[in-house]
C-alpha cells in the first residue's frame, strides 16, 4: 500500500509561518527553518514584553506623579500616603494622566491634602 502524507497540511503550516514571518530581513522571511525560529523567538519576545510593558507604564505614571508632585511642594511618597489616608481612591494612570493634561485640577487636589 502506498504511503499516505498529508501535504495539504504540511503546506498550510509552513505557509502559515512564512506569512508570519513577513517583513523579516534576508532568508528569515522566505526560507521555512530559518522562518520558523524566527517567528518562534520573536513570538517569545512578544510574550515577554507584553508583561513588560505593564511594567514600564507604572514606571512612567510614577515618574509623572512624582514630578508634578513635587512642584506642588510633596513627594511622591507623601502624595500618595495622604490620597491613602484620605480615601481617594484614584490609581497612578489616572493621576498621570492629571499631572499631564489637568494640572490645575491636580494641584487643586494636592492643596486639598495639605
Amino acid at each position: 500500500m502506498a504511503r499516505s502524507v498529508n501535504s495539504v497540511a504540511s503546506r498550510k503550516k509552513r505557509k502559515k509561518i512564512l506569512k508570519e514571518a513577513k517583513g523579516y530581513f534576508g532568508r528569515r522571511k522566505n526560507v521555512y527553518t530559518v522562518a520558523k525560529n524566527a517567528v518562534e523567538k520573536g513570538l517569545t519576545y512578544a510574550y515577554r514584553d507584553r508583561r513588560n510593558k505593564k511594567r514600564s507604564f507604572r514606571a512612567l505614571w510614577i515618574l509623572r506623579i512624582n514630578a508634578a508632585a513635587r512642584q506642588n511642594g510633596l513627594s511622591y511618597s507623601e502624595l500618595m500616603h495622604k490620597l491613602k489616608e484620605s480615601k481617594i481612591d484614584l490609581n497612578r494612570k489616572v493621576l498621570a494622566d492629571m499631572a499631564m493634561n489637568d494640572s490645575e485640577n491636580f494641584s487643586k487636589l494636592v492643596s486639598s491634602l495639605k
